[in-house]
């Protein structure tokens, strides 16, 4: 289905000299312009590309992959601000409009700032929101513990990070439990480790199930031999420098040479861990 805003893929049912046009359904022949074409692209052909209004109103497609759709938040660069309000990068020729009323404060050229992309209904222009508590779900977050879930650091607090969860709710990572540094904007994978009872989400960025937990002591064993069988790591190791040598969280790696010290594989002392 063709919607402005959204990538799609669309049937090619036109050739001239200045591009392709598509059928994009109820929006008509959609036109893509000749520098955005493949080579050797013909008639039936099916291409993917992205829709939105160009300055005179009228639907145009691109092959250029925006780093937001409709819907969904993004850290986006201000490149330019003018009467209308400041213009960001989202990855096309065509900049993305901030109106000053959609701004929590001026937008400086330079500056990056998390917004909401989405469909100005006034005009069905495609506009950025940096307002964007007023676009996050409200209804009950309907997750389940473990689940994988696609995360955007959207801020600090005295608990740890705030993040916009699937690009719908709120969720929170405690300080406690990030071992790497997260950048204000930065995506990345995440598991939800529990759905309170007034529906917020504690998020965490290692599943630590069973299959998890496998792949954590490969990583301590694999390590193991290749330092010889000996690593200065324990109880006292601080949680950063573990993170930093073997990629997870302190938690994790003690619950992991536990299940390798039953398992008779290595052994725990005062200075560190020893293959067996």
């Amino acid at each position: 289905m063709a919607e402005l805003g959204k990538r799609c893929t669309l049937q090619v049912i036109k050739q001239v000299d200045f591009g392709v046009y598509l059928n994009a359904g109820e929006l008509g022949q959609v036109l893509l312009p000749r520098k955005y074409v493949p080579k050797d692209c013909q008639v039936d052909d099916q291409l993917e590309v992205f829709l939105y209004l160009d300055s005179d109103d009228t639907p145009i497609a691109t092959t250029q992959i925006p780093f937001a759709q409709v819907g969904e938040f993004a850290y986006l660069k201000t490149v330019a601000t003018g009467r209308y309000g400041a213009f960001l990068d989202w990855g096309l020729d065509k900049d993305l409009l901030l109106p000053f009323g959609e701004q929590r404060k001026p937008a400086e050229e330079g500056h990056s700032y998390l917004v909401y992309v989405h469909l100005n209904h006034a005009d069905e222009r495609i506009v950025a929101s940096a307002k964007v508590d007023k676009f996050i779900d409200q209804a009950p977050a309907r997750y389940k513990e473990g689940q994988e879930v696609d995360l955007i650091i959207a801020g600090t607090s005295d608990l740890g990070y705030k993040a916009i969860v699937n690009n719908r709710h709120w969720g929170v990572i405690y300080q406690n439990e990030v071992f790497r540094k997260l950048r204000f904007g930065q995506k990345l994978k995440g598991f939800i480790k529990r759905v309170r009872a007034d529906n917020k989400l504690d998020l965490t960025l290692q599943k630590g199930d069973r299959q998890e937990l496998d792949k954590q002591a490969q990583v301590i064993l694999r390590k193991l031999e290749a330092a010889g069988g000996y690593l200065p790591f324990g109880d006292k190791t601080a949680p950063e420098v573990i993170y930093a040598e073997l990629g997870m969280s302190k938690k994790a790696f003690k619950k992991s040479i536990g299940g390798l010290f039953k398992a008779g594989k290595l052994t725990i002392d005062d200075d560190g861990i020893r293959s067996v």
